[in-house]
């Protein structure tokens, strides 16, 4: 069983190191936090429990939702805070938190714009398909498409800047005095020693619960029979310190899903392919929803079906697309993708009648694409998928948990009556996110989003506190 975080009255021994600006979490969140707080003069650790950052970051596929930015200049599309608000509100039916949809739009543009131009991340808008819910071309990503090289960059940057970083260091211990003011952390070392740290101030960016087994079974009980796909950091730590400090929760039942992990491969495969005319067919031959909707939603769709898998059916115009995503790349190096000669073909791979195929294949063709499918969507498709096809099998996953501990605008940890804790401040999965209180509400890229966007803020928050 894991160690549980603890929560220890009083303050670290005099002789303890002290940093202003403690960090837990070397993911996306904490790096930008660390960046932010040395553009602003302030000395920080990050204390990361890998031996590399990494996180849920790096899992995902890096791709940062951002409106006005240099790269969307360049690009030629015209964005706006305003317009990804109500993007952000409209996926999530109104029932994101207004505070904080509104100030992760409007810093995210200028947190992306300083990371390149202060310290050299190339940022480019992908091109050729929207992600379900953006009205404009926004997912800004670096040149090689992945999480993981996002947080390469990040580091680096982070180092550069002067941020101090501690690996193999996980924080099992908050300290705070009577006062609710945090005094420092206990982080244990792969030989079980503990060591300690003072503090002027703590950013809690530790992600969320969803590999936490028993607190998706209390707090998301939809997802407690899911695949995890994210990161094992994602440990539950932020709402064990936040329950002991009677810290206010927020939009537990929010999360990200995908409805496109490739079994057993275990690999993400991009959601664009199905933007683009893909679909989902169930183990009948049968699509069983409007995938235009959104994949964290869709993981919901795909566990329900005989299994709990799908097959992501597509042809060759969608695999030239998908080929340029190193994630699919890697999942066909591993035997993810199946290539089909003929509708016969695929109907014999999936294990189903050829007429079923024939009849959703039929349905999306001629005018019935204008027309409300049935079991469906009101999806307009610009053309027939033609022979050979091609598929992948997936399931569905839990990714992350968007649900956490309530905040501020500035990022600021609340009690249960709504006021600030002295100087815990919690930022991306930690704290809640823009996605409401279920999984339909999560636009794509929300969670990096919440991570970039409320890093910067808890950065400027966190400085204000240390050196008013």
């Amino acid at each position: 069983m894991a160690t549980l975080p603890r929560l220890v009255h009083g303050t670290p021994a005099p002789e303890t190191p002290k940093v202003p600006v403690a960090i837990v979490g070397a993911g996306a969140c904490g790096l930008v936090t660390a960046i932010a707080l040395r553009d602003a003069g302030v000395a920080c650790v990050l204390l990361e429990r890998d031996a590399q950052p990494a996180g849920s970051t790096a899992l995902s596929s890096g791709f940062i939702p951002a409106p006005g930015t240099a790269a969307q200049r360049a690009a030629g599309v015209h964005d706006s805070p305003a317009l990804l608000a109500r993007d952000i509100q409209a996926k999530a039916h109104g029932t994101a938190a207004p505070h904080l949809v509104q100030a992760y739009a409007t810093q995210i543009g200028p947190a992306l714009d300083t990371l390149q131009a202060r310290h050299g991340l190339v940022f480019t808008v992908l091109d050729g398909f929207l992600y379900p819910g953006h009205s404009v071309r926004r997912m800004h990503a670096v040149p090689e498409k992945t999480g993981a090289a996002l947080v390469a960059q990040l580091e680096r940057a982070a180092m550069a800047a002067g941020a101090d970083l501690l690996t193999e260091a996980t924080v099992r211990e908050l300290w705070v005095d009577d006062r609710q003011r945090v005094t420092g952390v206990g982080f244990e070392r792969p030989d079980g020693r503990v060591e300690h740290l003072r503090c002027d101030a703590l950013v809690l960016a530790c992600n969320g619960f969803g590999g936490n087994a028993a607190m998706v079974r209390e707090l998301l009980p939809e997802m407690r029979d899911a695949l995890f796909a994210g990161h094992t950091g994602n440990d539950g730590s932020a709402i064990g310190w936040g329950r002991a400090l009677g810290a206010r929760l927020a939009d537990l039942g929010g999360y990200q899903g995908h409805g496109s992990w490739a079994v057993p491969q275990g690999a993400l495969i991009s959601w664009a392919l199905m933007m683009e005319g893909g679909v989902q067919l169930n183990a009948h031959g049968e699509r069983f929803h409007d995938e235009t909707q959104g994949y964290s939603e869709a993981a919901v769709h795909v566990l329900a079906q005989p299994g709990g898998v799908a097959w992501n059916v597509f042809d060759g115009p969608i695999l030239a697309l998908a080929r340029s995503f190193p994630d699919f790349c890697q999942a066909e190096a591993a035997g993810a993708l199946r290539r089909c000669e003929d509708v016969a073909a695929l109907a014999a791979l999936i294990g189903c009648d050829v007429s079923k195929i024939i009849a959703n294949f039929d349905q999306m063709t001629g005018a019935q694409a204008q027309k409300t499918l049935k079991n469906a969507t009101n999806r307009l498709f610009g053309r027939a998928l033609r022979a050979p096809y091609y598929a992948v099998k997936v399931t569905g996953a839990l990714f992350h948990t968007q649900g956490g501990l309530d905040i501020d605008a500035n990022c600021r940890v609340l009690r249960e009556d709504g006021t600030p804790l002295p100087n815990l401040l919690a930022a991306g999965g930690a704290a809640r996110g823009v996605s409401g209180n279920a999984v339909w509400g999560y636009l794509s890229g929300n969670g990096l989003l919440s991570a970039v966007a409320g890093g910067a803020i808890a950065a400027a928050t966190a400085a204000q506190q240390v050196n008013p």
